[in-house]
């Protein structure tokens, strides 16, 4: 008995060391009440925004007003206020209804309101008429707000008010007002430090605390798994999921992003940057706005050294969208900007969307065709800036920073001045890529892995799943060196982890699936099951159950078998001979002497380490 509750103890302070490394401790709140001092975010300056687009807005008196109008354009509404206002709307005008894409973990539905000319709500209607689709979508981080209220005017606009009814001549829209619904009733005043309204805000993560634009690869979360589906149900041509920055001050109000021709969907990128991008520009800066490309600085206190041309992977939205060849843009309305200035702006962006989209759709689905019919020889994983350029110049409408000593952290710290300085700055793109694969036939994943075989066809990737077992020659990778993280990521803990390909035949049950690559969707699965990739299944925490070792050896076994084997093979006695000789650790560690003799035999598991996803 006393042995027994000793290994129990020893387990147990064994999953407390271990769940202290991943998971750091948090320091205690303080008790002290806040003051004022402490409910005030100090900001920096902004000019008072004066654009066109002021004029979109109504009076607060008028019966099509939304509640953000209503309020003074100081106000975003709750949930339900939302959709009762988008209710009513959809009451009065026939070219409007609302559905419902899922439930989140709370039990809110995720409104989609579609509006259409032809009055098509489902997809093989909106199909059927032969128009483009736009999908937009707010509130993935609900603080975050700019899409909800810019989506509501311009749905009231293009119907029961009539003055922007010719959008919908050419095109359909379908809008999610509130992705992240759990999250956007953790509303308070008290939500992102670093923005500029509306009054009060939701979270930027779910109920579970997850990052629902960190899951567009995974679909760990109930509410990703719903807006997935919807994408390819309704398959629109063109997705556009609207954010508000983090990070420095710059001129710029309304910024995009998706990635370039250097990633997994040139054609279409060629399209974003020859059409959408130049009238968005065209149109933001005639009503009043300063549009330009995301900025992610490479040194907030120095803007001339650069800003980083980010390439997204498919944990993200833009990267996700690339991967699967669906036209993807990221809008990031700047936080220091006032709240109503952010609105407006996404209104416009919105409004040329549709308009270009429209004006050019069969050019775009020309694109989308294309790029969905590539079948590189070798698909990039990951990308990386070059480290000796040659970069380009581009010009940055910055403000001008300035380091201040300060007293609180002991380091100097960035003020902005508010004075707007025009400077020329490198552009670092990162499209270089780090890692490549070779392209395989297809993958293969064997029946146990459930979880990963779901989620492919969450995706909308095609499997041929076998209905008898069947034995292939395949490429296998071997798991040789394992990091487990630091810290939890979105509710998994990451692996970092080296392998090592190896060929091998290999015996796939009943229930297996073959994932062909030569699919529109063969890249994404590429990028989901090459370990190497950086949002692979793999990497993100799956398959752990394969880095557990569950058969040993005894030594008083196995010391007289190493003796006999050496006995008995000439060759075994001059490979350990000299391993001992140039691995002095080795030679130091009794353990580890009995274990490559151990690996020598047939009693080991040979599918330890061993990844379960294989290459034909």
């Amino acid at each position: 008995m006393t042995n027994r509750t000793s290994t129990r103890s020893r387990r147990i302070a064994l999953l407390f060391a271990l769940v202290s490394a991943v998971v750091p401790p948090v320091a205690a709140a303080s008790d002290a009440p806040p003051g004022p001092a402490a409910e005030t975010p100090v900001l920096p300056p902004v000019p008072e925004f004066s654009g066109a687009s002021l004029a979109l807005t109504l009076p607060a008196a008028d019966p099509w007003a939304t509640p953000f109008e209503r309020s003074g354009l100081e106000r975003t509404p709750r949930c339900d206020e939302t959709v009762a206002w988008l209710r009513r709307l959809a009451d009065e005008s026939p070219e409007v209804e609302m559905t419902s894409i899922g439930v989140s973990p709370e039990g809110r539905e995720i409104v989609l309101v579609i509006a259409s000319r032809d009055k098509a709500f489902t997809p093989a209607a909106l199909a059927a008429t032969g128009k483009p689709l736009l999908f937009a979508q707010g509130g993935i981080h609900a603080g975050e707000i700019d899409g909800k209220d810019a989506g509501m005017m311009l749905l009231r606009d293009m119907t029961v008010r009539g003055t922007k009814s010719s959008l919908l001549d050419r095109a359909n829209l379908a809008f999610v007002p509130i992705f992240n619904v759990d999250g956007h009733e953790r509303f308070s005043r008290f939500g992102r430090i670093n923005q500029r309204g509306p009054v009060e805000m939701g979270w930027r993560t779910t109920a579970r605390n997850l990052n629902l634009n960190r899951d567009y690869g995974l679909l760990d979360s109930p509410e990703m798994r719903a807006m997935v589906a919807a994408l390819v149900a309704y398959a629109p041509d063109l997705y556009v999921d609207v954010h508000v920055t983090d990070g420095a001050d710059y001129q710029y109000d309304v910024t995009w992003g998706y990635n370039g021709p250097h990633a997994w969907s040139p054609r279409i990128a060629g399209w974003l940057d020859s059409r959408l991008s130049p009238a968005l520009m065209k149109d933001l800066r005639e009503m009043g706005h300063v549009p330009g490309r995301l900025v992610f600085l490479a040194d907030e206190s120095d803007p001339r050294k650069g800003n980083v041309g980010w390439t997204a992977g498919i944990k993200f939205s833009n990267g996700y969208g690339d991967a699967r060849h669906l036209p993807t843009v990221l809008v990031e309305n700047h936080s220091l900007k006032p709240y109503p200035q952010r609105v407006l702006g996404t209104y416009v962006f919105l409004e040329t969307a549709l308009e270009v989209l429209g004006e050019h759709a069969a050019e775009l689905r020309g694109a989308v065709a294309a790029d969905s019919t590539r079948r590189p020889s070798e698909i990039p994983l990951a990308f990386e800036t070059p480290k000796d350029g040659p970069f380009p110049r581009v010009e940055f409408l910055g403000i001008e920073p300035r380091l201040v000593p300060s007293p609180v952290s002991g380091r100097d710290r960035v003020e902005w001045t508010g004075k707007r300085v025009s400077l020329e700055v490198p552009l670092l793109l990162s499209s270089k890529p780090a890692r490549v694969v070779k392209r395989a036939t297809a993958y293969w994943i064997p029946a146990p892995w459930t979880d990963v075989i779901e989620r492919l066809a969450l995706h909308g990737v095609r499997m041929e799943r076998i209905g008898a077992p069947r034995t292939i020659e395949a490429d296998a990778y071997r798991i040789e060196d394992v990091k487990v993280g630091s810290s939890v990521v979105e509710g998994r803990v990451p692996f970092g982890i080296t392998v090592r390909p190896e060929r091998r035949s290999v015996t796939l049950g009943r229930g297996s699936v073959r994932v062909p690559t030569d699919q529109p969707l063969g890249d994404l699965a590429a990028l989901l099951l090459e370990p190497d990739a950086p949002d692979s299944f793999i990497r993100c925490g799956f398959f752990g159950e394969v880095l557990q070792r569950t058969e040993y050896f005894e030594a008083y076994v196995l010391e007289p078998m190493a003796e006999r084997m050496l006995a008995e093979s000439g060759e075994l006695r001059k490979e350990f001979e000299a391993k001992l000789a140039s691995d002095q650790a080795f030679a130091a560690d009794a353990r580890a002497r009995l274990e490559w003799f151990y690996l020598k035999t047939p009693f080991h598991d040979d599918s330890y380490r061993l990844y379960p996803v294989v290459r034909e």
